[in-house]
């Protein structure tokens, strides 16, 4: 929690607030959910506007389609039409057929190389460094940022919550006993690797899916544009708990968040 834990009264009213957050916005599977959670990052705005542009283009191929095949069942039905029409070939539609769908490709690669580009893209010198090991099966996250020793560091293991310790509100299968805070608006460089099999680092509402290698740093740069709990989950079958790897972001503000990691290396030094 953000608060000092001398204050349960605040603790309760956050936990409150974060819970409504969550309501609010579509940060977590939902049943039945058939399209995307709502972005919080530019990144998975980026990947909602391609998804809509592209479908804009699905639908004008699907009308044309369709077109073509009630005019052969039309033209090509003995009861209405008896001598049906005899095209062999026609050099304007195939010229038609062959130009039109290379700038309906144009139009699709433009954007989607530029995003491409921009999801690849790590900050040069962001503000906060979070390491993220996949473990079978749970995840450990370690701010190097604040490590001033090996005796004060800030890391911690995150476990996901048993269905029967969940308490009212609570996801099932998707909430955990220890949140990565981090500090919303602000750019943060993630840093993911594995202590054994393959793992991935995977928050939809983000815009963030990226492996977890044994022996290999992978890296991705997430800027969290507003307050609130994203809710992800390992997106690589690594055995037979994958299932049960969870991963919850929450987004604060910056005096929160510094409280939190003065309480984080207040606990862990004592």
């Amino acid at each position: 929690m953000m608060m000092h834990e001398s204050n349960p009264m605040m603790m309760h009213e956050y936990e409150i607030f974060s819970r409504f957050l969550t309501s609010t916005f579509c940060d977590a599977a939902e049943p039945w959910q058939l399209g995307f959670q709502d972005a919080a990052t530019p990144i998975m705005q980026g990947i909602i506007d391609l998804h809509h542009d592209i479908f804009f283009f699905l639908i004008l191929i699907l009308v044309f389609v369709l077109w073509m095949l009630v005019r052969a069942l039309w033209h090509f039905n003995e009861k209405t039409n008896p001598i049906p029409q005899r095209i062999v070939h026609g050099t304007t539609i195939e010229i038609i057929w062959t130009i039109f769908p290379s700038i309906i490709l144009m139009f699709i690669a433009i954007p989607s190389f530029a995003l491409l580009y921009s999801m690849d893209e790590v900050v040069v010198d962001p503000a906060v460094t979070i390491k993220a090991i996949g473990h079978q099966w749970y995840w450990t996250y370690e701010y190097s940022d604040y490590n001033s020793s090996d005796e004060q560091s800030l890391t911690f293991d995150s476990y996901m919550i048993p269905e029967d310790d969940l308490e009212l509100g609570q996801l099932r299968l998707l909430e955990v006993d220890n949140r990565v805070v981090v500090p919303a608006k602000t750019h943060l460089r993630m840093i993911i690797t594995s202590a054994d099999v393959l793992h991935s680092w995977a928050v939809p509402s983000l815009g963030v899916k990226c492996d977890a290698v044994p022996g290999r740093l992978n890296q991705t740069s997430i800027l969290i544009q507003r307050e609130g709990v994203y809710y992800g989950q390992c997106s690589e079958i690594c055995g037979t708990n994958h299932a049960f790897m969870p991963i919850v972001v929450e987004a604060v503000n910056l005096p929160n968040y510094a409280q939190w990691v003065e309480n984080q290396l207040c606990q862990q030094s004592n």
